[in-house]
């Protein structure tokens, strides 16, 4: 079994954090494997070193230990291209140019009803698609052409779960539900989805452990593990550690940050408690 823990390094990690990573690094040692460690710095505009330096130090304080030199998105970008070259070669992916604002615009036009929401945000209404031609454009956001991908992939698309089983989805369910997903953007070439496909790859893991915000997300994992020729770990969504008011923790929560505990004088195993382990 190998396991991982990937913060980012854009802000202070509080007790959502420690409850999922503890989890991961415990069932890793429990069963005799190995934990890892990843930092998911592709956010370039938030992530800074003070923050990748007090995640080391909260999670040595924690107990935690790591069973290699934590890997860094970004040093991993000739990874990322590569992946997005076979890709492009394949003619999965096409080059688009819509921001956030024609996105919003064009699913709310009159004739195209409610607007749909997918793991992803706002299903995307196609605007740029179309058929890739010569080279591989570099600094332009590129998206998977669902309805081709799911022509790829062997039905039904399934993944397992801890405790829940074997979950499966459609190719409908993926190109309706899901849509054409970003996998590169303007200012780095990959995207949360590509790259966490990539480095759980390269990492051997075998059992992803992560919160259940992201469970509607893994097809998009699974579709890629597919496509790119990966194995596919076992998942386990994990509840969330939310404040009093029922509202899942966030960076802004410095009240709740484990530095902050740490400094007020909590122990390790408090923070266990607090967290229900």
């Amino acid at each position: 079994m190998i396991t991982r823990f990937a913060p980012s390094p854009t802000g202070p990690l509080h007790l959502g954090h420690a409850y999922s990573a503890l989890l991961a690094h415990d069932t890793a040692r429990a069963a005799g494997g190995q934990f890892f460690l990843r930092i998911e710095d592709i956010d370039s505009t938030r992530s800074r070193p003070e923050w990748e330096t007090q995640i080391y130090e909260d999670l040595q304080w924690l107990g935690i230990t790591w069973d290699a030199d934590p890997m860094r998105q970004s040093d991993r970008i000739p990874a990322y291209q590569e992946a997005l070259q076979t890709l492009w070669d394949q003619g999965l992916i096409y080059p688009c140019s819509c921001s956030r604002r024609d996105i919003a615009a064009a699913a709310s036009a009159p004739h195209e009803g409610e607007p749909v929401y997918g793991p992803d945000g706002l299903i995307y209404p196609g605007t740029c698609r179309a058929e890739p031609t010569g080279e591989m454009p570099m600094g332009q956001a590129l998206r998977l052409n669902m309805a081709k991908a799911t022509e790829r992939l062997s039905a039904p698309f399934s993944f397992t779960q801890t405790g829940t089983g074997t979950i499966t989805t459609s190719a409908q369910d993926l190109i309706e539900g899901v849509g054409d997903i970003v996998l590169s953007r303007r200012d780095f070439p990959g995207s949360y989805h590509l790259s966490v496909v990539l480095d759980d790859a390269a990492q051997g893991i075998t059992h992803v452990i992560r919160g259940e915000d992201l469970f509607e997300a893994t097809q998009i994992h699974v579709v890629l593990q597919q496509l790119l020729g990966l194995e596919t770990p076992v998942y386990t969504h994990h509840r969330l550690i939310r404040d009093d008011a029922g509202k899942r923790l966030a960076k802004r929560d410095d009240a709740r940050a484990i530095a902050t505990y740490r400094q007020a004088g909590a122990t390790p195993a408090q923070i266990r408690e607090m967290v229900g382990l």
